[in-house]
C-alpha cells in the first residue's frame, strides 16, 4: 500500500514531510514484534498510528485494546492491566481478566504511559522481558503474548531523570520509536484539515461549506493550536455552525476573510504569541503587537526574578556588596542591586506592572473589556479580576 492509500484508509490528512516520515516508520516497524514508543502532543493522532502498526503486523487478526494509563485509578492499575482473583481486595467479588490476558495474541496500546505508577512499570517491564505476570491476589504465574505500542505526550527521559519513570523500561520501549509532529510544525496541513472538517460537518447538516481567503488562511496558520488536530476540528465545526447557512440551489459555499475569522479565533493557552490580523484597525493610542509582547515578556521576566528573590530570602542568600568597596562604588552597587525589601513588595511590583499593561489596553479600546482581554491574551473573566481600581465600577 502506498503512502497516500494508507492516509485515505485511516483518514489521515496532510503532506508534511515529518508526518510522512512517521507513517513510513510505523509501516516498517509493523511486521516485527518490537515494542514501539510513539511520541507526540495530545491531539496529534497517536492512536491512529498505533492502529496502523497493528493492522500491518502479523497480529492483525488478534485483539487491539486501547488503555489510557492516565485515566486508570492508581489503586486499580494493576488489576486493570493484569486482572485479579476473587477476594484479593475490597470489591473483588469475582475473578477478573486484565488487558494482558484479553489481548493475548494481539496488540495493547498504552496511551499516556508516563502516568503509570512505578510499581506498575516494574510489572510491565517483566511482561515485556518474559511474557510473565501475576494477577492481583494470586501467586500463579500467567503467560501472555502481547505486543506493546506505547505513547507519551511528555519528554519521557525527563521523567526518568526526575525519578518518575524507570530507566530500564524507557530503554526497553524507546529502541523503536517515532514522533508525530504537532500541528504548529505542519502549517501547510492546517488549511487542508480545515477544509476536510468543514466539508464533513457541512454534509451532515446540509450547510454550505466554508472556504477561506488568503488573509484568513494566514490567520488560521498563525495560531499555535495547542490542542492540535482535535482542537482544530472542534474549532472548524463550531465556526461552520455559526457562520454557515443552509445549502440552496444557488449557494453551496461561503468564503470568509480574516475579519470574519478573527473574532472567533480561540484564545492563547500558555505563552502569548502575536497573530496576524488584516482587518480594520480600531482607533486609539498605538499599542502594537511588538509592544504588547515586550510588555508581557517583561512581566514574566519580573515574575521569575521575584521567584528567585523569594528563594534567596528563604535561604537567606541575599547578595552582599564587595567587602572593601569605596563609598562611591558601594553607592553605585546598591543602586544597581536594589531589591524589594520583602517578597510581598516584589509581588506588589509585579501587580503594578500588570495594572499598567491593563490600563493601556483599556485606554486603547475606550474601556471595552472584551477587546482589551483579546489584546492581552487573557479571558474576559481574568481581566475583570485584575481590573485597576478606577475601572471596577464602570
Amino acid at each position: 500500500m502506498d503512502l497516500q492509500a494508507l492516509k485515505n484508509k485511516y483518514d489521515i490528512i496532510g503532506n508534511d514531510p515529518a508526518l510522512n516520515d512517521a507513517l513510513e516508520t510505523a509501516v516498517k516497524f509493523a511486521p516485527t514484534d518490537l515494542s514501539v514508543l510513539i511520541q507526540g502532543e495530545s491531539g496529534v493522532g497517536k492512536e491512529n498510528v498505533a492502529r496502523i502498526i497493528h493492522q500491518f503486523s502479523q497480529r492483525r487478526q488478534g485483539n487491539f485494546f486501547v488503555v489510557n494509563c492516565g485515566a486508570l485509578p492508581k489503586e486499580l492499575v494493576n488489576s486493570e492491566l493484569f486482572g485479579h482473583v476473587k477476594g484479593s481486595f475490597t470489591g473483588a467479588v469475582d475473578n477478573r481478566k486484565g488487558y494482558f490476558e484479553e489481548a493475548d495474541g494481539g496488540t495493547l496500546f498504552l496511551d499516556e504511559i508516563a502516568e503509570l505508577p512505578l510499581e506498575s512499570q516494574a510489572l510491565l517491564l517483566r511482561v515485556l522481558q518474559s511474557g510473565e505476570y501475576r494477577k492481583v491476589g494470586s501467586n500463579k504465574v500467567e503467560h501472555t503474548d502481547v505486543r506493546i505500542v506505547a505513547a507519551t505526550n511528555t519528554h519521557l527521559y525527563e521523567a526518568v531523570k526526575r525519578g518518575k519513570f524507570r530507566e530500564d523500561l524507557y530503554f526497553r520501549l524507546s529502541a523503536a520509536q517515532l514522533r508525530i509532529p504537532p500541528l504548529r510544525e505542519r502549517k501547510g496541513d492546517i488549511y487542508l484539515l480545515f477544509r476536510k472538517f468543514t466539508s464533513d460537518f457541512s454534509e451532515v447538516y446540509g450547510m454550505c461549506k466554508i472556504s477561506l481567503r488568503p488573509d484568513a488562511i494566514r490567520l488560521l496558520e498563525s495560531y499555535r493550536w495547542p490542542g492540535n488536530i482535535r482542537q482544530l476540528q472542534g474549532f472548524t465545526q463550531s465556526l461552520t455552525a455559526q457562520l454557515s447557512v443552509k445549502v440552496t440551489p444557488t449557494r453551496q459555499r461561503i468564503e470568509l476573510g480574516a475579519e470574519d475569522l478573527q473574532p472567533l479565533m480561540p484564545g492563547e493557552q500558555g505563552e502569548p504569541i502575536p497573530m496576524l490580523y488584516e482587518g480594520p484597525q480600531p482607533s486609539g493610542p498605538a499599542f502594537g503587537a511588538d509592544e504588547r509582547q515586550a510588555l508581557i515578556k517583561a512581566i514574566f521576566d519580573l515574575k521569575q526574578e521575584v521567584d528567585t528573590l523569594k528563594a534567596r530570602l528563604d535561604r537567606r542568600e541575599l547578595p552582599s556588596a564587595p567587602a572593601a568597596a569605596p563609598a562611591e562604588e558601594e553607592a553605585e552597587w546598591q543602586e544597581q542591586e536594589e531589591f524589594p525589601a520583602t517578597p510581598e513588595e516584589a509581588t506588589l511590583s509585579v501587580r503594578r506592572n500588570e495594572e499598567e499593561l491593563i490600563r493601556a489596553a483599556l485606554e486603547k479600546y475606550h474601556g471595552n473589556r472584551k477587546k482589551a482581554a483579546e489584546e492581552l491574551g487573557m479571558s474576559e473573566r481574568t481581566l475583570y479580576r485584575k481590573l485597576p481600581p478606577e475601572y471596577r465600577k464602570k
